[in-house]
């Protein structure tokens, strides 16, 4: 893992596309700007997890569904 330290009004930049910049420091939390092309999704890591989390339910469900389909075509 790469450890940067910045300040206030300092950035870090990822590629060509994506700047991430510190905007104000309150005690022991920060406000970053991210800066990047609008197909680049961007989440809280707590977001993230949760939404790979309902997506694996949902696929397992999905495949769940389609194995009993595919069982009762083998019946008929």
């Amino acid at each position: 893992m790469l450890v940067l330290t910045r300040r206030k009004d300092e950035s870090i930049q990822i590629g060509e596309d994506i700047e991430i910049k510190v905007i104000a420091v309150d005690g022991d939390q920060i406000k970053l700007g991210i800066d990047a092309p609008k197909h680049v999704d961007i989440h809280r890591k707590e977001i993230y997890l949760a939404i790979q989390e309902e997506n694996n339910e949902a696929s397992e469900s999905n495949l769940s569904i389609l194995e009993e389909l595919s069982n009762q075509f083998k019946k008929n």
